[in-house]
């Protein structure tokens, strides 16, 4: 971890502006075309990003399809682009300050968060998965003895990855380190509110050995560039996390394209579901706060629907809505700080309007609702605890991606299901309870990919996280991972 005085040296640091990485070379967009980069702490310019367009996206998707064509990565021996990924990892830990710094400066997260959730998940990510590259094999049939049947692992070949603002390094090596390993050729689109930290270890990448044109990053508005890639008649296969209005589009661009795979995780509404039975109110009222507001809500799993039995839901609100008062909302940059900046001022004022619809639709705001610290010029909002929702609110129906806790109570198990699964998202849910028949009943009936218990967060890269209903498909994370990076052929041999 770091000290203050290490963050603060590099506060105010020069960044380079943002340029593509395309064959092993990095270049400005042929047009010359740039984009501010607005830094979320206080609104001011932090530099620029090359503003790829359509034929950036498929000079990189050529570059990318040359190095898969000649084997330059995936032809080496698996031992070879372990040891490669070995020391990309080692790189990242190496430059962890500056990373974390860059980041927070980029997308606003709290760096006590930033230091373990991007830079430490990051590196550990590309260690796991480079580990076992050399320890998944193939399958042999049960077949007669006059023919053997072989089942091969091949990668997919060109993978188009397109990763969202909140958590750019996790995220992103959730998807680049299994896509490599595998001997994947990648095209990296980063968000256009926050490409600097990917851009950086994409350069580490090439320093540990990464071959050119392996890994290629284009930067610039979704709208054009990450367009384009879906559209890219060359893209074996498409993986994104973002919202569920550019997945559906990146669905339809599939058909409209070479029918490339598309897999996406497309967040989530989900609900933590508290019973009188829950035991020390005060812990679960603590960390069920801090599962939805650090990283001021920006989070794909938040539990931004507190179902809580009508028999202690004033008691765990108030315990709840009390530790959410205390969490210190700033400078993300400060160690003491517990939740950072909203990522830009578009998503600021999009989250206050599902705060605006919620009044007008009948619900209270019981704690916070409002932008704090516009002095600064940055994009702060207070934790805001809201109850009273109803499950025909837009707040208990869409996802909000930020720090804003819709409460609803329930009657009976009965009702708990009912509420937890009346949205059109399944990607993680919460359940508290003391009562180990009643978890395990929650666990089966609750329509998500991921279901803490007694707990909220924290799960490793051990196990899957991928969502059910409109929360998407395919998984990151774990062996599991590899499922979307590689394709099985068979051979079948007379003998």
């Amino acid at each position: 971890m770091f000290d203050q005085s290490q963050i603060d040296t590099l506060r105010d640091a020069p960044v380079p502006p943002g340029r593509l990485l395309i064959d092993g070379a990095w270049r400005e967009a042929r047009d010359g075309a740039t984009i501010d980069r607005l830094t979320p702490i206080d609104g001011s310019v932090l530099t620029t990003l090359a503003d790829a367009d359509a034929a950036d996206v498929e000079d990189a998707v050529a570059a990318a399809r040359a190095a898969f064509a000649d084997r330059r990565w995936a032809g080496q021996a698996p031992a070879a682009r372990k040891k490669v990924l070995l020391r990309w990892a080692e790189l990242i830990e190496a430059n962890a300050l500056e990373l974390a710094v860059l980041g927070v400066r980029d997308n606003g997260t709290e760096i006590a968060m930033a230091a373990k959730a991007e830079v430490g998940s990051a590196a550990n990510t590309i260690r796991w998965y480079a580990e076992a590259i050399d320890k998944i094999y193939g399958e042999i049939a049960p077949t007669d003895d006059g023919a053997l049947g072989l089942i091969h692992r091949e990668p997919v070949g060109v993978i188009g990855a397109i990763v969202p603002w909140n958590f750019p390094l996790m995220i992103g090596t959730w998807k680049l380190a299994p896509a490599l390993a595998a001997g994947n050729s990648v095209v990296l689109k980063p968000a256009e509110t926050a490409s600097l930290s990917l851009l950086r270890i994409c350069e580490l990448a090439l320093e540990a050995g990464l071959p050119a044109g392996v890994l290629n990053v284009v930067t610039g508005r979704g709208a054009v560039s990450g367009q384009a890639l879906s559209m890219s008649m060359d893209v074996d296969a498409l993986v994104f996390t973002g919202s569920g209005a550019t997945g559906r589009r990146l669905l339809e661009a599939s058909p409209k394209s070479n029918l490339k795979r598309v897999y996406l995780e497309l967040g989530g509404k989900s609900p933590n579901i508290v019973f009188d039975d829950v035991g020390d109110i005060a812990e679960a009222a603590k960390v069920s706060a801090a599962g939805i507001f650090r990283n001021s809500g920006q989070v794909c799993v938040a539990g931004s629907r507190l179902l809580v039995q009508r028999g202690v839901a004033d008691e765990f609100v108030a315990a709840l809505s009390e530790a959410a008062a205390k969490m210190r909302v700033g400078d993300p940059l400060d160690l003491t700080t517990q939740a950072g900046a909203i990522n830009s001022q578009a998503q600021l004022d999009q989250v206050l309007g599902f705060v605006d619809d919620a009044v007008d639709q009948g619900a209270r705001v019981a704690l916070g609702g409002q932008r704090i610290l516009e002095e600064t010029g940055g994009y702060y909002m207070a934790p805001t605890v809201v109850t009273d929702v109803a499950p025909d609110h837009r707040l208990f129906r869409d996802e909000v991606f930020g720090p804003v806790l819709a409460v609803t109570t329930f009657e009976d198990e009965a009702e708990a299901i009912h509420l937890a699964n009346a949205t059109d998202y399944g990607l993680a849910a919460g359940v508290w309870t003391s009562n180990l028949g009643r978890a395990h009943r929650m666990i089966r009936a609750v329509q998500a990919g991921v279901v803490h218990v007694n707990t909220y967060g924290g799960p490793d890269i051990t196990v899957p996280l991928g969502g059910v209903k409109q929360s998407g498909n395919g998984h990151d994370k774990s062996l599991h991972a590899f499922d979307k990076y590689v394709d099985l052929k068979t051979a079948w041999i007379k003998l």
